[in-house]
């Protein structure tokens, strides 16, 4: 039976820590100049409707050191562009390929592709969720912190898809998540409703970020504006500077704080120069391993 990603809510624990456990190991083997080829004879399509650098490289990358084959799809070259049914254009890459990593703006959009496809659909970023990214930022702070239990972890910024996914992940995991958004940039509530149904963790969502990186273990952040909201820079940038993650904030932290940003960064906006090159930044060993994260996926997914 095909099992996909579309939010983290797929995944149980046990999926979560084996994932994590068999990407470290894929890094590790790699970092030995080990190859595994893993994947051979096997073709994923990567259907992309917005831009992209580093989920388009790394899912590519990943494919091909794991001895696969992946053809990238633009959305706007396909004939959905001339209102081809998405059932009917899922229904015929099922024939092609082994597995689709779709990055698109709707989450219906992609759930209707999972719908109608026997092969497994990974969500590459939707507006609602990013769940590839939070699971290759858990694996980051697995290789820092030795775990993520007991830490807390403190989202400033954008209430965004890929703060949906940390709450989707605090639930699933346990995580002690807090999120500090400014007034009417909170998380969608039906995302907090149904994380908080599981009553596992604690997500608490706050306005005030000097007080939430009080003794905290990680900071993350995001830009202020995403894709698809750029009419909205001006406005948000007055609304999100008392947001931005800088040296002021991060000395409320822990000493040994874990500041992490999905990139691409505004440097000088959400984050500062100084503290995104700083001594406790980990954005570019995040940025690794979405490589490997993207491998133990596929080869979860499809390798059998």
């Amino acid at each position: 039976m095909k099992k996909d990603i579309l939010t983290l809510l797929d995944l149980s624990k046990k999926d979560f820590d084996r994932l994590f456990q068999r990407a470290l190991e894929l890094k590790k083997r790699q970092g030995q100049g080990e190859t595994d080829i893993l994947l051979k004879g096997k073709t994923i399509g990567l259907v992309f409707d917005k831009p992209s650098t580093r989920t388009r490289t790394s899912f590519e990358a990943a494919m091909i050191q794991l001895g696969g084959t992946s053809i990238f799809i633009s959305a706007r070259d396909t004939q959905i562009a001339r209102d081809e049914p998405v059932r009917d254009t899922a229904r015929v890459l099922s024939r092609y390929l082994d597995g689709l990593v779709i990055r698109t703006y709707s989450q219906d959009f992609l759930n209707e592709f999972a719908e109608f496809t026997d092969i497994p659909v990974i969500n590459a970023l939707t507006d609602l969720c990013h769940p590839t990214q939070v699971l290759c930022d858990i694996l980051t702070i697995i290789e820092y912190k030795g775990g993520y239990e007991n830490l807390k972890i403190v989202w400033v910024g954008d209430g965004n898809n890929v703060a949906h996914s940390w709450i989707y992940a605090a639930a699933v995991l346990g995580l002690n998540l807090i999120l500090a958004c400014p007034e009417g940039y909170e998380p969608h509530p039906d995302i907090m409703k149904r994380a908080l149904e599981r009553k596992t963790g604690s997500i608490v969502v706050t306005s005030d970020p000097i007080e939430a990186v009080n003794a905290a273990d990680v900071i993350y952040t995001d830009v202020w504006a995403s894709m698809g909201q750029e009419d909205e820079h001006f406005k948000r940038k007055r609304v999100f500077q008392p947001f931005q993650v800088n040296e002021t904030l991060v000395q409320k932290a822990s000493q040994a704080v874990m500041v992490m940003h999905c990139l691409p960064a505004h440097r000088g906006e959400e984050i500062s120069e100084d503290v995104l090159e700083g001594p406790n930044s980990v954005v570019w060993d995040q940025s690794e391993n979405k490589m490997h994260m993207n491998k133990a996926i596929l080869e979860a997914l499809i390798a059998s």
